[in-house]
């Protein structure tokens, strides 16, 4: 009969947990998965149609977020920039948190809390869509940054976590995910995000020309 020494008895509970851990982790994110649709679809759908029609008109999309939710707002922006699934012409985004230089600037010279609304001042325009993320939905730059994006005229868009904080009250679409768990939260937020670059992506390669198209119908 095998006995096991206790170092390695000691490694097998260790691996036993960090296992558990693993797929606690795991199933805790599919079960919030699982109740996203329900929870957001008409936000998401309200989102994408915001977007879409921007796009549209010539207009263009600015995130902003802290921690975690800017890193989403740089990625989301390059989505639409760059591509996400499909070939097609770049669309206007910009991430708010992005510019360093301006991000400190303002912090240092007007306080944290304006670093997102100074530069909607200076680079929005009415017609736009201004995304907010925030997990608590209560982050102060985020908020202030919504008041002064509804006052310059913007479409206002807030991805948070289930109680949709302040930002709830403010946005004129909510996409809140059914959690209230930060990480979990986060996990959607990034699958919400990637849905509407799909959706969008695919209303605008829609409505352009084919190539050659053009240069037929001169002929």
């Amino acid at each position: 009969m095998n006995v096991l020494t206790s170092t390695e008895l000691s490694g097998s509970l260790k691996s036993s947990m960090t296992t558990n851990i693993l797929r606690a982790n795991i199933e805790s994110s599919i079960e919030v998965h699982n109740r996203l649709m329900s929870a957001c679809l008409p936000a998401l759908t309200a989102a994408a149609d915001a977007l879409v029609a921007a796009y549209r008109t010539g207009h263009k999309a600015l995130f902003f977020g802290n921690g975690g939710s800017a890193g989403d707002s740089q990625h989301l922006a390059a989505e639409f920039v760059g591509r996400y699934l499909r070939q097609r012409r770049p669309l206007p985004a910009l991430a708010l948190n992005a510019n360093s230089s301006a991000v400190t600037a303002i912090g240092n010279d007007y306080g944290y809390d304006e670093v997102f609304a100074r530069q909607l001042e200076a680079l929005a325009n009415p017609g736009d869509v201004a995304v907010a993320i925030s997990t608590s939905g209560n982050s102060p730059n985020v908020i202030q940054a919504v008041v002064c994006a509804r006052r310059l005229g913007l479409y206002t868009i807030g991805l948070t976590g289930a109680s949709g904080g302040r930002l709830g009250e403010l946005v004129d679409s909510l996409i809140a995910v059914p959690s209230d768990q930060t990480p979990r939260i986060q996990e959607c937020h990034i699958l919400a995000g990637h849905a509407l670059c799909d959706a969008v992506e695919y209303a605008m390669v829609n409505e352009e020309p084919a190539p050659g198209a053009h240069r037929a119908l001169a002929e």
